[in-house]
């Protein structure tokens, strides 16, 4: 990854990590309006489409926006169902979600270079 696409990408990361930090610690603060939703804007979405490598850029963006839609949809029709609304739950949820699939994608990726080391041998 360049450095010009680098610097973004981490303020983006940080921008996230606030979001969510203020929403688990439900310190109120006018930034929170804009940072929490865009936690779970963007995490779940950039989680999925990290298991999509070496795909189209655009349809990775589409199914990483519609990935995370569907996430957040999901998740507040199951704690309006179980009457379980907590905002803070939400965000833990999301952010739990979002770590296993980070997970799985970095599981993904070692076996890959393991199979791609084990060929050129």
């Amino acid at each position: 990854m360049g450095r010009n696409r680098t610097v973004p990408v981490v303020v983006l990361a940080v921008a996230c990590a606030v979001g969510a930090v203020l929403a688990l610690a439900d310190i109120e603060t006018p930034v929170r309006m804009i940072l929490t939703p865009l936690f779970l804007f963007v995490v779940p979405g950039a989680a999925v489409a990290g298991l999509l490598r070496d795909r189209d850029p655009l349809s990775v963006l589409t199914v990483g926006a519609a990935a995370s839609l569907a996430v957040n949809v999901v998740l507040a029709e199951a704690m309006l169902l179980f009457d379980a609304w907590s905002p803070r739950a939400g965000v833990a949820t999301v952010g739990v979600l979002s770590f296993f699939l980070w997970i799985i994608r970095s599981l993904y990726r070692g076996q890959a270079s393991a199979e791609r080391g084990a060929d050129t041998r």
